[in-house]
């Protein structure tokens, strides 16, 4: 009988989903299909049962087979609470798993690791993300994990590393799984971060070389990606420290020192978010600038041609008059001279203008 210890879990639900759902929960109207299978840590090797059901998991239990529990899809809610009751999951641990979605948190009962992340992914549309939540549990020789709604296999790189080794885990080696499954999750998150860098440089070109409005609007979306990446980093530098001074007696020396390396990782994810969303600030400050830039360019374009027909205007202004005594009204070449005296001064203005370096273009690119 498991005692729950200070600060012991309860469900803690998001007001908004970090990213959309993905294409598969889309089509389940944004519940999978649960899915259930079995990797029993057998001295001969890994086992993979599938189809399983309750009673043949706890046949297993009872002989003190180190078991994988993988359940996937989160429509038969019923079903997946019922199994983890049978299974004596405490019930202040299966709401966290199971209600969607849900803060990342890691955190432990007496003898209970529980973890709760989500699986960050971008779409084909650049500036959007998409999420499904996973929950792992590691208990006295069982690992479960429960996914949102992955597709295809869950896990494939461990999986296949798992069912081509021959010497099959034991239970001390769960721990090592818990934090190679956390590990695979964070590791995710870097070409995500990557790609955005990527992007945000594109961005920055454009926005100094052709400001538009839809450039900002698009920065702004990879600011709330990056927002949304740091918000489910963030809890996870305290609560793995927390969890590194607790010496929970489920981790082996190994998997301390992989929860170790794993603080590092998520101290370098959060360090490369705030790079980024700095990186975003300062292509919103050039698209500023170079928008200021244009619009001084428009401006003293308007100011030549003012500063160059204000004086043929004069002209133009004083022969405009209507005074009988004006000795150029009578004058046969009085018009020529006026155009000529309008082309000169508008001539020695431009000449004037250009010395001082007022039709140098600034938004022009080199």
């Amino acid at each position: 009988m498991l005692r729950l210890t200070p600060g012991a879990l309860s469900s803690q639900r998001l007001v908004q989903r970090p990213g959309s759902w993905p294409s598969h929960l889309y089509v389940h109207g944004g519940l999978a299909p649960t899915a259930i299978e079995l990797l029993v840590f057998d001295p001969e090797g890994v086992q993979r049962r599938v189809p399983v059901d309750a009673q043949e998991i706890l046949a297993l239990r009872h002989q003190d087979r180190p078991l994988w529990l993988r359940i996937r899809g989160l429509a038969d809610r019923p079903g997946i609470t019922s199994l983890l009751d049978q299974l004596g999951i405490p019930p202040p641990l299966i709401a966290p798993l199971i209600e969607v979605p849900q803060r990342p948190q890691v955190d432990c009962l007496d003898s209970v690791i529980m973890v709760v992340m989500h699986r960050l992914g971008s779409t084909r549309v650049p500036g959007f993300l998409v999420s499904d939540q996973v929950g792992l549990l590691l208990i006295n020789g069982l690992l479960i994990t429960i996914e949102e709604g992955a597709p295809g296999d869950s896990f494939p790189g461990l999986t296949q590393w798992l069912l081509s080794n021959r010497a099959a885990p034991s239970d001390r080696d769960l721990d090592d799984i818990l934090h190679f499954l956390i590990d695979e999750i964070l590791d995710a998150l870097f070409p995500l971060l990557e790609g955005i860098a990527h992007e945000l440089d594109e961005l920055e070109e454009a926005v100094l070389r052709r400001p538009k409005p839809k450039l900002l609007n698009v920065v702004f979306k990879f600011r709330s990606n990056l927002r949304t990446i740091r918000s489910q980093v963030w809890p996870l530098r305290h609560q793995i420290k927390m969890l590194l001074r607790q010496n929970q007696n489920l981790l082996g020396k190994e998997a301390m020192f992989g929860f170790q390396k794993m603080a590092e990782m998520v101290e370098m994810l959060f360090e490369n978010c705030e790079l980024l969303r700095s990186q975003c600030d300062a292509i919103t400050q050039a698209y500023s600038a170079s928008v200021g830039n244009r619009m001084n360019q428009v401006m003293k374009t308007l100011t030549i041609l003012t500063s160059i027909f204000a004086p043929l205007t004069f002209i133009a202004g004083i022969y405009g008059m209507n005074f009988e005594v004006m000795p150029e009204l009578h004058w046969r070449f009085g018009y020529l001279f006026a155009l000529a005296l309008m082309g000169l001064i508008a001539l020695v203005m431009g000449l004037w203008l250009q010395r001082r370096g007022w039709f140098q273009d600034w938004t022009a690119q080199k």
